[in-house]
C-alpha cells in the first residue's frame, strides 16, 4: 500500500535586498494640490531615516556641514566644535532670541530659515535680515556683547539646525584665528544684507521687494516652496498687505509663482531674477565673495528624492 505524501509548498526565496547608501539629507520632491512640482526639506524630528529612491534604500542623515559656515571651517577647528553641536528641530514661529535678552545658544540653521526682525513701538516688526544654511543666529555673541540690541530672531520656515552653547563658541572664537576670521566675514556679509534691505525698502517697488524676498529665502533653504502668507510678507517688508497681494498677483499672472493657502511655489526662478532690483545681486555677490564655498546640493527636477552628494 502506497502512502501519498502531500506536496510541500515551495520555499519562498528571500527578497532581494536593495543596495544601501549613506548620504546626507537635503531635500525631497513631490507635488502640491493641482500638480505643481516643488522641492523642499524633510522636517521630521529624527536624525536619520531610510527612504527608497529608485532601486536603492538610502539612509539620509543630517550633519552640521549642511551649514555653509561650518562646512568651510578647517578640519581641526571643526573637529573641536563638532562634539558641542546639538541637532535641534526649529518649528515655525520659534523665537530664538528677544531684544535685549541674554543668549544661551548660537544656532547654525541647516534646513530652516530665520528672520531677524526689528520690533517697533506701533507693533510692526519689519525684517532686516534672513539667515538660513548660509549663516549663524547669534552674531552679537562674537562682537563683544552678550545680548542683542533691538532685534528678535524668529523661525520663518520650519526645519532643523545645530546649536552650541554661547560660552563654548565665544571661547573657540577667541582661541581659533580661522574661526574668528570666518565669523567676522559672515558679520560683514550680514551688514551688507541689512544695509541693502534699508535701501530696497526705501527706493524700490513692492513687486521688486517681493521678488527679493522669494529669491533670498530660496538661496537659504534650497527649496522653491516657501511657507509665506500675504500678511506675513507685508509684515516682513513693512508694506501694506494690499501691495503684497497685488505684487503676488502680478507674479502669478506672469507664470513666475503659484500661491495656495499660505504656500508660495516659485515656478520660474530666472523670471524672478529678471524682475528683481539690483539689491538682490549686491547681497548675493558679497556673500559669495566672503563665503565662497556652498554645501553641495542636488535638487531633483523630476519625481523622487533629492539627495545631497556631499561626502
Amino acid at each position: 500500500m502506497t502512502t501519498s505524501t502531500a506536496a510541500r509548498p515551495a520555499r519562498k526565496s528571500a527578497p532581494s535586498r536593495r543596495p544601501r547608501r549613506l548620504l546626507e539629507e537635503v531635500a525631497w520632491t513631490g507635488s502640491v494640490r493641482g500638480g505643481v512640482p516643488y522641492v523642499g526639506y524633510r522636517t521630521d524630528e529624527t536624525a536619520g531615516r531610510t527612504v527608497v529612491y529608485g532601486d536603492e534604500e538610502i539612509f539620509v542623515v543630517r550633519t552640521p556641514k549642511q551649514n555653509r559656515l561650518l562646512a568651510v571651517l578647517p578640519a581641526e577647528v571643526y573637529e573641536r566644535l563638532a562634539p558641542h553641536l546639538e541637532l535641534v528641530a526649529l518649528p515655525r514661529g520659534l523665537v530664538l532670541h528677544e531684544p535685549g535678552s541674554a543668549q544661551e545658544y548660537a544656532y547654525f540653521p541647516t534646513s530652516s530659515i530665520v528672520s531677524v526682525l526689528n520690533p517697533m513701538e506701533d507693533g510692526a516688526s519689519p525684517e532686516v535680515a534672513v539667515i538660513g544654511n548660509d549663516g549663524l543666529v547669534g552674531t552679537a555673541l562674537l562682537m563683544g556683547g552678550a545680548a542683542t540690541t533691538n532685534s528678535r530672531a524668529v523661525v520663518q520656515s520650519a526645519g532643523h539646525g545645530f546649536r552650541i552653547r554661547a560660552r563654548i563658541l565665544q571661547a573657540a572664537a577667541e582661541n581659533d584665528v580661522a574661526l574668528r576670521h570666518l565669523m567676522l566675514r559672515y558679520v560683514q556679509s550680514l551688514i551688507t544684507q541689512v544695509s541693502q534691505s534699508a535701501v530696497c525698502n526705501r527706493f524700490h517697488t513692492v513687486d521688486q521687494q517681493v521678488c527679493r524676498l522669494f529669491l533670498t529665502c530660496m538661496d537659504r533653504w534650497a527649496s522653491n516652496r516657501l511657507s509665506l502668507t500675504h500678511e506675513r510678507m507685508s509684515g516682513l517688508l513693512g508694506v501694506r498687505r494690499e501691495g503684497v497681494t497685488a505684487a503676488s498677483g502680478n507674479l502669478a499672472a506672469a507664470g513666475l509663482i503659484s500661491y495656495r493657502r499660505g504656500c508660495v511655489t516659485v515656478l520660474d526662478r530666472p523670471g524672478l531674477e529678471a524682475r528683481v532690483c539690483e539689491c538682490y545681486d549686491v547681497v548675493r555677490t558679497e556673500v559669495d565673495r566672503l563665503l565662497p564655498i556652498k554645501p553641495r546640493v542636488e535638487i531633483a527636477s523630476t519625481r523622487g528624492a533629492a539627495i545631497s552628494l556631499a561626502n
